[in-house]
């Protein structure tokens, strides 16, 4: 069985979703997972990512 596309152009509702947020500074930070801990300089370190846009920030514990 043959898979349906959708062939109607997406609204800017839904092209959008979620970037006006990160663009105003409101991130969604979750603790990346594959790299949760990080060695630098001796130093234990957090890794998080926005789950929105995907922009990355460490945070030093």
């Amino acid at each position: 069985m043959a898979d349906i596309l959708p062939f109607r152009k997406p609204s800017l509702k839904e092209r959008h979703k979620g970037n006006t947020l990160c663009r105003h500074g409101h991130h969604k930070w979750l603790v990346d997972k594959a790299r949760q801990f990080d060695v630098k300089q001796g130093r234990l370190v957090t890794c998080y990512r926005c789950s929105r846009c995907g922009k990355e920030r460490v945070s030093a514990d």
